[in-house]
């Protein structure tokens, strides 16, 4: 019995350290965007110019030849281009950046994420070529109201800049 209540504890002690994180706010990162505004502008160009790299993490790449993540070296990222974006997302904060396919390529850098298997949060500085169409306000009012949907909703910090977010 006390064997099953330890367990218990620990499962649920790990769900509250994993689930229970308290989002940061709108103007904590929006300062955190401005602040770090240039690392976030040089992420977005190093994204444009390697046409095959879809997305660079702190744990590999994924490319548009690759099939899967990988560690650099690779034939479509050297090992030294790769400490590059890591040294740029270590300044920004963020551990994953991507972007979408295609010529203008929209980017967004994973800068919080809380949660389980299929209920994570995450939020993310944007890049996007137009507008999107999911634009609030706020992101803390959203948070507390009652209308949330599961896919992105995005706020705009300036020019092509949003915060997005999921819940």
């Amino acid at each position: 019995m006390k064997r099953r209540t330890a367990c218990a504890l620990s499962i649920f002690s790990l769900s509250c350290l994993v689930g229970c994180s308290t989002p940061p706010s709108d103007a904590s990162l929006i300062e955190a965007f401005y602040a770090h505004r240039p690392a976030h502008e040089r992420l977005h160009e190093m994204l444009l110019a390697d046409k095959q790299l879809l997305l660079v993490a702190t744990w590999g790449v994924e490319t548009t030849g690759s099939g899967g993540r990988k560690v650099p070296p690779t034939a479509d990222i050297s090992a030294a281009r790769f400490q590059e974006y890591l040294v740029v997302l270590k300044e920004i904060g963020g551990e994953v950046a991507s972007k979408t396919r295609g010529r203008d390529a929209d980017s967004d850098v994973g800068v919080w994420g809380s949660g389980w298997a299929g209920d994570t949060r995450h939020i993310a500085v944007s890049y996007r070529t137009h507008p999107p169409a999911n634009q609030v306000a706020s992101l803390d009012a959203y948070r507390s109201g009652p209308d949330k949907r599961r896919e992105g909703i995005y706020r705009h910090v300036d020019g092509n800049w949003y915060i997005r977010a999921d819940w």
